[in-house]
């Protein structure tokens, strides 16, 4: 028999599920080479993923060997049939716009023993400095100090609500174990608008308004002179018209 046929519902919740866990397993995994989301895409034969990342040549590794290993392990995990998954590593072209990079660049300095405050707006000054449009950082546990508070960090302009805010805005949330308890980084970089798509969403905002410049106004052309006479001229009645009757009084 061939394979079982899954209804509509349960496909959905089997792709969703497997993105989850998927991603969750090359944060882990790639944290250090600058992982940035992955992509799925699937054909009747194999299974295409594809590793967005900074750092593309640490993803593959030497002659290749990393992302078989990866794609042996991905196979394995998930109950792939064999030979039918393909992994590719894609660059991020602008690091300074994907709020997973940005999020573990962060983690880093933090963990590194930077300041809070100093690392924080080191992120938003690069992130402004690659085009994005706003950025809102927000650390929140025990830094530096024994009781725990959230910091929240800001620059330029962010939506937050509507389905411009699901377009523009890129977020990633990370977790760094410090020696004092746990720390949240919540990060927000609001994209710019991209007619070619590459640094942020085709469409533009639903309220930008675009003033066209006005037309070239064509010289108005003077008519001759008589010329308006002759053409509202009162008609004259032909030879044999006979004239139009008198109304009765």
């Amino acid at each position: 028999s061939g394979p079982k046929q899954m209804s509509k519902k349960r496909k959905f919740v089997h792709d969703g599920v497997l993105y989850a866990e998927l991603n969750e397993m090359l944060m882990h995994e790639l944290a250090e080479d600058g992982y940035s989301g992955v992509e799925i895409r699937r054909t009747p034969l194999r299974t295409e993923i594809i590793i967005r990342a900074t750092r593309t040549r640490e993803v593959l590794g030497e002659k290749g060997q990393r992302i078989r290993e990866l794609t042996s392990a991905v196979q394995k995990r998930f109950a792939f049939p064999e030979g039918t998954v393909e992994m590719f590593a894609e660059r991020v072209h602008n690091r300074g716009l994907s709020a997973m990079a940005q999020a573990e660049s962060l983690k880093f300095k933090l963990l590194g023993g930077l300041q809070v405050r100093r690392a924080c707006y080191g992120v938003i000054r690069f992130v402004m400095e690659s085009g994005a449009l706003g950025v809102e950082v927000i650390v929140s546990g025990k830094a530096r100090v024994q009781r725990a508070k959230s910091m929240k960090f800001k620059s330029g302009f962010l939506i937050t609500t509507g389905r411009p805010a699901q377009m523009f805005i890129d977020k990633a949330t990370r977790h760094v174990m410090m020696k004092q308890g746990v720390l949240g980084i919540r990060l927000k970089i609001m994209l710019p608008h991209d007619p070619e798509g590459k640094n942020g969403p085709k469409t533009p905002l639903p309220d930008t308004v675009t003033i066209l410049d006005p037309k070239e106004d064509k010289p108005i052309v003077q008519p001759a002179k008589g010329a308006d006479e002759k053409a509202y001229a009162a008609p004259t009645l032909g030879a044999g018209a006979a004239p139009m009757p008198a109304r009765p009084a």
